[in-house]
This record gives structure tokens, C-alpha cells and sequence, in this order.
């Protein structure tokens, strides 16, 4: 279709075109992320063939001192003068092997196994009851995870020192003398003054998150079920996700992750829109031209966003309930006892009440963005369109519509993910309600993550099936974000709205 014919085509039709080319361009926008992943595989791995070749390069073209600096960290520093650095990178290398001999050596050999010796409980000669203490699986993980990360970043200094013995090589070669450490100082409080201030950060998030988070991948890949007294535990490998997608061996949990997921991502899409939807009505209406006390609108929205979600989420569960206000006020106006169950009776009316209570809780934070960006769109677009004789539909579908969605789609994106994990509307609202025998430990209105929530907080704990759950709903929420962003307006053409 070429443009011509593409704007002679009604509202409804230029729709249908768009939706049907979505859904047509969607393969190819799939197929091109997958080719982006692979491709970026593919970098990585020669990037590493060209690092052990620039290693090897390096090693032949060094001098005695760079040589040695491939043993004993920081001689070559040392050798040429750089002796602060040189006594660092030492430093390292002896507190490395200290640890790897006394502590982490001997976590490392049992992280194949994750421990074999059983604790048992003998008697003394006395009679009185001795536990002999066994290998603990959750510490030998949890170490050598720790070890595993901390000999990486020993690693990266060992290829730092490398390539610094070799650049005072050649600095001394060319007649330069190595900086000293007060100009060193310097150049952190100045030109590098970027990474003074973010190594603390990226410290705390090694720590605080990346450790938590390769500690949860790994147990993804095991049988532990959180109990106390299974101090041991094994390897099974990719059997958990195998639970989650075999729908002959293991059915029951293969329907209820294929269940959950399909309502998770209905509810994400209907939360999301009706959010938006409704959010940039609103807005439009208060920011319209004519509008009194629009700071009065607004300030009211602001009050709700105030009251914490929770407190909201649990008013309202109360108010919807069995005995709640609701009911109570339909007894009073109907003259019955009506006992609707909003939360805990039909699945479809429990799932329509958690969609509407979002918009609750949801719609006010959608308003105070959609004001800001409608009181940021130039007036001259609205003054052309006027002077061309443009009708106020014709305004709102050719500036304002296009402005916004280019604006807010990141925005978009953002709240579609933040959706697939929204826990307290699900939990506080309904917690997972109305029950679901044909489904493993989750109900009607339960998504993924409080679906993970009930498998590792619940009786029948299974922390490998939710560590997969954990795993699979990243991937998810990755690949979606990826693809829709990649192929959106504000990535293809930022300057469109400039």
C-alpha cells in the first residue's frame, strides 16, 4: 500500500491495516531478536579468541619483567617504577591464594556434589545424644558462588596488571616515566572522576544484587525445597523447567504454568491499556481549555496517589467482600441479603474485579504523567492545525494521540512489565482466590510471581520450581520488552517529535 492510498483510508480501516501489520511484521521482529542474540553470542566468543591471542602477543612481545608480571602480579609495575600499583596488584594475588588455600578451595571441590556427608546424631559414652555435623549444600552453593564471582574479578586484574606491565614497556621504551601516584590521585578526582564515584555503587550491586541473583539461577537447577532438614540436596539440572513445559510426565504443573502464564499476559495487556486508556481521558479532560479549578482535579489525584497501594488494595478487599461494605450497602438499597462474591466466586467476576480495583489504584499516576507531557506539546502544532481548518478529532488523532504514544511508549513498556510482576494487586486483592484443583498450589486469579511466591512461602515448598518460574518470567519480560521497543517509533525515529 503506498501512502497515498494509506491516508485515504478511514480511522477504523487505518486501524485494522496497522493491527493486521503488527501481527504480520511480529515473526520477522522475532526472528531478528533471536538473530541479535545469536549474533551477540557469537562477538562474545571471538572476543575471547582475539583476548587469548592479544595474551599470547603480548606475552612474546614482553620483556623478562612483563614475563614474570604473568605469575606474580604487579612485578612488571614494580620493575618500572609504578611501585604503589605493583604492591597492589601483589596484594591481591596473595589475599586470592590465601583465601582459594584456607576457604575457597574447598567449597570450589564440592560444588560438582554440593556436599555428600549426611549429619547424623551418635551418643557419647555417657548416653547423651552428639551431632556429628555433615556438608550443608545451601552454604556449599552460596560459597562457591561467592567464590566463583570473586575469582572473576580476580581474573580481570590478573589481564589489568598484564596489560599495564606491557604499557610501562613500551612507555619506557619511548623514553616516558610512569605517573606518579599523587598525579594518579589527580586524574581519579578529574578526568576519571566517573569511576571514583561509581565503584561504590557497582560494589554494593555486586553484593546486594548480581550475588543474590546468580545464587537464584543456580537453584533453579536443583531439588531443594527450603525444609530445614534437608541440609543436603542434588544437582537435577533443566528438570524443573522440564516440569513447567511437560505436559505428558508431569501435567498438573505443565497446566498450571501454561494457565497462569496465559492469564498473566491478558492481565498485563488489560491492565496496562485500561490504565492508559482511561489515564489519557481523564487528563484530556482536565487539562482541556475552559476547565475551572484544574489545580483542585489534580491535587485530588495527587491525595490518592499519597495513600500507599496496600492500604488501598486492602480497603478495597475488605469493602468487596462477602460481609463487606458493598454488600451491605446493596442489602440496604435491595431490601435482600445478596452475599455477592467478587473475589472468591466466579474466576471471571474475580478477574474483571482485580482488573477494575487496578484502575483504582492505577489510573492516578497515568494522569499526573499524561498532564505533564499534554502541557509540554508545542501550541504552534494546535495553531496550524486550527488555521488549516483541522476539526478537534482530527487534532486529537494527528498531534496529540501521535505525541503521546511516541512520548509514553518506554512509559508503556514499563508499566506492561511492572504488570507481569505486580504482586500486591494480585495478593492483597484476592491472594490468589478463588481456588483452582486443577492447578498446583495456585488459584484462578493467581499470575506467575505470586504463583512463585506460593511455591517457595507456601506448605509444599519448592524452591527449584519457583527459582525456574523466576528464570522463565525474566525471559519473558526481556524478550517482549526487546522486541516492542526495538520496533516502536521512539526507537526508530527519536528526532520525529523534536
Amino acid at each position: 500500500m503506498t501512502y497515498v492510498e494509506y491516508k485515504q483510508l478511514s480511522p477504523m480501516q487505518k486501524f485494522a491495516y496497522n493491527f493486521k501489520k503488527f501481527f504480520k511484521n511480529l515473526p520477522g521482529a522475532v526472528a531478528r531478536f533471536f538473530k541479535g542474540i545469536g549474533l551477540a553470542i557469537v562477538h562474545f566468543f571471538v572476543g575471547i579468541g582475539k583476548g587469548f591471542v592479544n595474551y599470547g602477543v603480548t606475552f612474546v612481545k614482553g620483556d623478562w619483567a612483563t614475563k614474570i608480571s604473568y605469575v606474580i602480579f604487579g612485578f612488571g609495575d614494580f620493575q618500572k617504577g609504578k611501585y604503589y600499583k605493583g604492591i597492589l596488584y601483589c596484594a591481591v594475588e596473595v589475599i586470592y591464594i590465601l583465601y582459594m588455600v584456607l576457604f575457597g578451595g574447598a567449597q570450589i571441590s564440592l560444588f560438582p556434589t554440593l556436599g555428600y556427608l549426611k549429619q547424623i546424631q551418635t551418643f557419647d559414652d555417657d548416653g547423651f545424644p552428639v551431632v556429628k555435623e555433615g556438608h550443608n549444600s545451601m552454604q556449599i552453593l552460596l560459597y562457591s558462588t561467592l567464590t566463583i564471582v570473586i575469582t572473576v574479578v580476580v581474573f580481570a586484574v590478573y589481564i589489568s596488571n598484564i596489560k599495564d606491565a606491557y604499557r610501562h614497556q613500551v612507555m619506557k621504551k619511548n623514553g616516558e616515566k610512569p605517573t606518579s601516584f599523587i598525579t594518579d590521585v589527580k586524574e581519579f578526582l578529574d578526568g576519571k572522576y566517573h569511576i571514583t564515584l561509581l565503584s561504590f555503587p557497582i560494589l554494593m550491586i555486586t553484593i546486594f544484587n548480581i550475588l543474590p541473583l546468580i545464587f537464584m539461577i543456580l537453584i533453579a537447577f536443583t531439588n531443594y525445597d527450603g525444609y530445614e532438614h534437608s541440609t543436603l540436596f542434588d544437582w537435577v539440572g533443566f528438570a524443573k523447567f522440564g516440569d513447567l513445559l511437560n505436559v505428558i510426565d508431569n501435567a498438573k504443573k505443565a497446566r498450571t504454568f501454561m494457565g497462569i502464564a496465559g492469564w498473566t499476559l491478558i492481565w498485563a495487556v488489560a491492565a496496562t491499556f485500561s490504565n492508559y486508556i482511561l489515564g489519557l481521558i481523564v487528563a484530556l479532560m482536565i487539562n482541556k481549555k475552559g476547565i475551572k479549578f484544574k489545580s483542585v482535579f489534580r491535587t485530588m489525584f495527587v491525595i490518592t496517589i499519597a495513600v500507599p497501594q496496600f492500604v488501598s488494595l486492602l480497603l478495597m478487599s475488605q469493602i468487596l467482600h462477602e460481609q463487606g461494605a458493598f454488600n451491605i450497602l446493596l442489602g440496604h438499597i435491595t431490601g435482600t441479603n445478596p452475599k455477592m462474591h467478587f473475589l472468591d466466586g466466579e474466576p471471571w467476576v474475580a478477574k474483571l474485579t482485580v482488573i477494575i480495583v487496578n484502575c483504582w489504584v492505577g489510573i492516578p499516576y497515568t494522569i499526573l504523567s499524561m498532564s505533564g507531557i499534554l502541557m509540554n506539546i508545542p501550541e504552534d502544532l494546535y495553531e496550524s492545525a486550527r488555521i488549516d481548518g483541522a476539526s478537534p478529532y482530527k487534532t486529537f488523532t494527528k498531534i496529540t494521540l501521535p505525541y503521546m504514544i511516541f512520548v509514553t511508549t518506554p512509559q508503556l513498556i514499563t508499566q506492561f512489565v511492572g504488570n507481569i510482576n505486580n504482586f500486591n494487586v494480585i495478593f492483597l486483592l484476592t491472594g490468589g482466590k478463588p481456588v483452582n484443583a486443577d492447578y498446583h498450589n495456585a488459584g484462578h486469579t493467581d499470575i506467575l510471581v505470586t504463583w512463585l511466591y506460593n511455591l517457595s512461602m507456601g506448605e509444599s515448598k519448592d524452591y527449584g520450581l519457583a527459582s525456574a518460574i523466576g528464570i522463565l518470567v525474566f525471559v519473558i519480560c526481556a524478550t517482549l520488552s526487546l522486541i516492542i521497543y526495538n520496533n516502536s517509533k521512539s526507537m526508530k525515529d527519536e528526532e520525529a517529535f523534536s
